[in-house]
């Protein structure tokens, strides 16, 4: 067996992970930008404003199993060149999404009163909420779009291409926000209104910045939209089968994420303020991992799905220690910056102290979390959608929610005590999760070249099945 070249491993890391941590961490910094801002109409805007958050990030689990399972076939199809093969699956996985969008904007912009019910209790958070959903509703859809491009351009390694609308996007929300929130230069002072008009219209750039890229850049997939909808009834067999158990896993982890939010806006306003908060700093943990988790996409779908199965299995393992790495580093950065950057979002006294205790609570096992979020990416890119899901889905139901909901709801136990239950679960399922990468199972390619070598690789390494 040859060596492994770090070298050429990690300039190939860092042309994918890089644009993508920098584009998540612009998103992140508009999302503090705009937390700050509406942060000084008081906290109980900014709690508001993050149960509205909570459902956008309901929207994000119902659609994000089509991306999973899109970016699936993306990948393995970029690496085996099939062409035909990547405007099928973008066809499909579009239409998906865009279904998922249009469902939530209707919901928030028609039914603002039912979905702010579900999420808190409070008359004064229900209001604001409301007024904030009626607009930001129209995001949703132009959201959807965006990601869906992302993720094909991310998949064929052109990956500058989104992080440039997404800094389009950013600069553009944050300077709109400012006019529309406050009222400044000479327009009229909409406070949440204009937060989320701001958002609608950063959107709509990212869209356009994005698209106009892709064109004058030549790229062959995203535009071409006469070759998306050429499906057969066998492809859409192969594609939901491969799909489906992303999609249940994203689903289910909506609503399991949901019911936990249902407790956790039920506690005391200073708990809801500190929520909102401390979402934005878990944004910026993820949007470090989110670097990881598309280079493992691709770099492992590629190679599974140009047969080279050897490589793509020692690219995962590295991939996954080098993220869990990477996470811990950032937490310590988060840490350490706390008291400004909690400051700046507005948090005193119980709200200040509850935001700093959740940051302790998440960074001490952000590292085991993200370590299972790439493993299970890995797994999804290379053919394997079952078994991430199932364990996901199974301790989620059978201990994280009864946990979190009897020590909120009936038990009554401190606010930190209950959020902490929310990753009991992530030691347990990392020791399963380990073991399964290293059984070479989760190799299941979907094209002939990565079919054609997979006996070798079993064979090689004692194994008897893959299935």
């Amino acid at each position: 067996m040859s060596s492994f070249n770090w070298k050429q491993f990690i300039r190939q890391i860092a042309v994918i992970a890089i644009p993508v941590a920098l584009q998540n961490l612009l998103t992140t910094t508009g999302s503090m930008v705009d937390t700050m801002m509406i942060g000084q109409l008081g906290q109980t805007h900014v709690g508001a404003v993050g149960l509205c958050a909570q459902f956008s990030s309901l929207m994000f689990s119902c659609y994000w199993g089509f991306v999973g399972g899109g970016m699936l076939f993306f990948s393995q199809y970029w690496g085996a060149q099939d062409h035909e093969g990547i405007h099928r699956s973008y066809g499909v996985t579009w239409s998906c999404m865009m279904t998922v969008g249009v469902i939530f904007c209707l919901l928030a912009t028609l039914l603002p009163e039912t979905v702010m019910g579900l999420y808190t209790d409070k008359p004064e958070f229900q209001a604001i909420g409301c007024d904030y959903l009626r607009i930001v509703g129209f995001a949703y859809p132009l959201m959807v779009q965006s990601m869906a491009m992302a993720s094909l351009l991310r998949s064929t390694e052109r990956v500058r291409i989104p992080f440039w609308g997404a800094l389009v996007s950013v600069c553009s929300n944050v300077v709109l926000n400012w006019l529309l929130i406050f009222g400044n230069g000479g327009f009229p002072a909409m406070g949440v209104k204009g937060a989320a008009l701001a958002t609608v219209l950063a959107n709509g750039l990212n869209v356009a910045v994005i698209a106009i890229l892709s064109k004058t850049q030549g790229h062959p997939y995203v535009l071409a939209v006469h070759k998306h909808f050429h499906w057969t009834r066998g492809f859409l067999a192969i594609y939901f089968r491969k799909c489906f158990p992303i999609m249940v896993n994203e689903v289910c982890l909506g609503i399991g994420n949901m019911l936990i939010n249902v407790v956790l806006g039920r506690q005391s306003a200073e708990a809801i303020a500190a929520t909102a908060v401390f979402r934005t700093f878990e944004g910026i943990i993820i949007g470090f991992f989110a670097g990881f988790s598309n280079a493992s996409s691709v770099l492992v779908g590629k190679e599974i799905g140009a047969g080279n199965l050897e490589l793509a299995q020692q690219r995962a393992k590295r991939l996954v220690y080098l993220c869990m790495g990477f996470i811990a580093l950032t937490g310590v950065g988060i840490l350490l910056l706390h008291r400004p950057m909690l400051t700046a979002m507005s948090l005193t006294g119980e709200s200040f102290q509850i935001a700093y205790g959740m940051l302790l609570i998440f960074c001490a096992v952000a590292i085991v979390r993200m370590g299972n979020w790439v493993q299970n990416d890995t797994y999804r890119a290379a053919g394997d959608a079952k078994y991430g899901t199932i364990l996901e889905i199974a301790f989620l139901f059978a201990m994280v929610v009864p946990l979190v909901w009897l020590s909120g709801m009936v038990w009554h136990w401190p606010f930190l005590a209950v959020f902490a239950l929310c990753y009991c679960d992530e030691p347990i399922r990392f020791a399963l999760m380990h073991r399964h990468l290293y059984s070479l199972r989760w190799i299941q390619p979907v094209t002939p070249e990565g079919q054609a070598a997979l006996p070798a690789l079993m064979k090689a390494h004692g194994k008897t099945s893959a299935a």
